[in-house]
């Protein structure tokens, strides 16, 4: 790093210069990593003046890149600053002039205009996914009766589900390559235990798209449940699909994609709601046995007890059949993609383990039943015991009685 300085000063006024750039010097900034030049313009002498201007040429030192010949290539670097340049500096009665700065290049813009954030070309915008649940079953015959315009006929043998497509669609998703991300067109995966995914519809048109769904649903819940996802499409990606955080990437979304991920959707929030429910049923049986810890005994009805016990073997029930937890779907099984998103989107929900805790819960619900159910049965047992001494005392007493009254006569 070095500055020079080529001067052609008169003895009077060379000390005075020396110490304006020595001051100039120490307010810059100089970098090592490129040079470019900073030209000063002499001014002309005053005409009654016999003492020479001085001429000076500085040499800064500013970062670019090596490996190009246009120093413009500075625009990749986030760390870039440019210093304002000094035009000229006279030396004519000890004083110094400074013009207006000028900049370096006409090619030097300023850095903050540009965004440095790296995106790759290839990869569009992510296409939201929303899950649902906010009932127990849907009539999906009457559903489709009212909209049979927007359904998409089945692929599979898979009967408790639907595809409904709105929007504009620019191009069929059913061919290969064919892309979802950026189209108005928006896609519904209706599944008859409650669940509704919902594939690239905004924010503001989910209420009216799950009204849809709402006229032909029973046993709606107090509370909807919800989830969010994404899946990002590159077509040049090395492998067919690949998984991150809260999203999947793969080289293309079509029909059976959205079918395959949607299945796994709409289990992984029914699922939820199920396992809140058995979390419920334990916590009643929580507090019964903090009960019978402080007194020795409990109060519940044999009606209650039967309830609960309807309700963890319905919930269980409902798992396995209408869900469908452990079938695979029929897309899975014909196209080895389609098997891997199903088996990739399943580990990362965590269906197998969160059933594994859904039935270990039923399972303590299970003991908690059978041990109430024995009390209970003791309990009318005794009844019955009591009863029977009761009435052979009756009769004890009404034969004494009966054989008093002949010996009295």
């Amino acid at each position: 790093m070095s500055m020079l300085i080529l001067p052609s000063l008169s003895s009077s006024s060379s000390s005075t210069t020396f110490r304006a750039f020595r001051t100039l010097y120490s307010s810059l900034s100089i970098t090592t990593s490129g040079v470019c030049l900073f030209r000063t313009k002499t001014p002309p002498p005053p005409p009654s003046s016999s003492s020479s201007s001085s001429s000076l040429v500085l040499h800064a030192l500013i970062p670019f890149r090596s490996s190009s010949s246009h120093y413009s290539s500075h625009r990749l670097n986030p760390g870039f600053s440019v210093p304002k340049c000094i035009s000229s500096i006279s030396s004519s009665a000890d004083t110094l002039d400074w013009n207006d700065p000028i900049s370096c290049s006409s090619e030097v813009e300023d850095a903050n205009d540009y965004d440095y954030v790296i995106q790759d070309d290839d990869t569009k915008p992510s296409i939201p996914v929303r899950a649902y649940f906010f009932s127990t079953s849907v009539d999906l015959r009457s559903l489709l009766e009212q909209n049979k315009p927007n359904f998409i006929p089945p692929t599979s043998r898979m009967t408790n589900y639907v595809v409904l497509r709105f929007g504009n669609v620019s191009s069929e998703l059913q061919g290969l390559g064919a892309s979802l991300c950026g189209s108005d067109c928006c896609y519904m995966v209706v599944f008859q235990y409650g669940s509704i995914v919902l594939f690239n519809v905004r924010d503001h048109e989910v209420d009216g798209y799950l009204k849809i769904v709402e006229k032909h649903a029973s046993g709606l819940l107090p509370e909807m449940r919800k989830d969010e996802y994404e899946v990002r499409e590159k077509p040049t990606l090395h492998t067919w699909m690949q998984g991150g955080l809260d999203y999947i990437m793969l080289q293309y979304l079509n029909i059976d994609g959205i079918r395959t991920i949607g299945s796994v959707l709409g289990q992984s929030i029914a699922l939820d709601y199920y396992v809140r429910q058995v979390d419920g049923i334990v916590a009643e049986f929580t507090d019964i046995n903090r009960g019978m810890e402080k007194t020795g005994t409990f109060t519940m009805e044999r009606k209650k007890l039967f309830q609960l016990v309807g309700k963890a073997n319905s919930n269980l029930a409902d798992v396995i059949l209408r869900l469908g937890l452990f079938e695979r779907s029929d897309i899975a099984w014909k196209d080895a993609k389609y098997a891997q998103i199903w088996e990739y989107l399943r580990d990362e929900f965590e269906l197998s383990q969160r059933f594994a805790s859904l039935d270990f819960k039923l399972k303590f619900v299970e003991h908690n039943i059978r041990f109430l159910q024995e009390i209970l049965q003791n309990r009318k047992s005794d009844f019955l015991e009591w009863l029977i001494i009761i009435l052979i005392g009756a009769e004890i007493i009404i034969s004494v009685y009966d054989i008093a009254h002949k010996s009295g006569l």
